[in-house]
């Protein structure tokens, strides 16, 4: 008998599918220059551009937290529905 553990394939769970989303939400919201390529309005004499783009930049900065936060959670309760098996 090998002391391998058995690979299951990977499960789609809610918490899987908000920790895809928080990761792909920055990808779209950039890549979707129509939305955000214009001047108006302006925020403390910077063009909604740049501005726009500083934001995201925090906001990704929370979506992957939060992401991250969701993955250890759902890889703790997986380990412990396996058995304790997984660390």
């Amino acid at each position: 008998m090998s002391d391998a553990p058995e690979v299951r394939p990977p499960v789609v769970t809610p918490t899987r599918v908000v920790i895809g989303l928080c990761l792909v939400a920055p990808f779209v919201a950039m890549l979707w220059v129509g939305s955000y390529a214009k001047t108006d309005p302006a925020f403390i004499g910077i063009p909604f551009f740049y501005w726009y783009q500083m934001v995201w930049v925090l906001i990704s900065t929370s979506l992957t937290m939060t992401a991250y936060a969701l993955w250890r959670r759902d890889q703790r309760t997986r380990g412990h529905a396996q058995g304790g098996a997984a660390k």
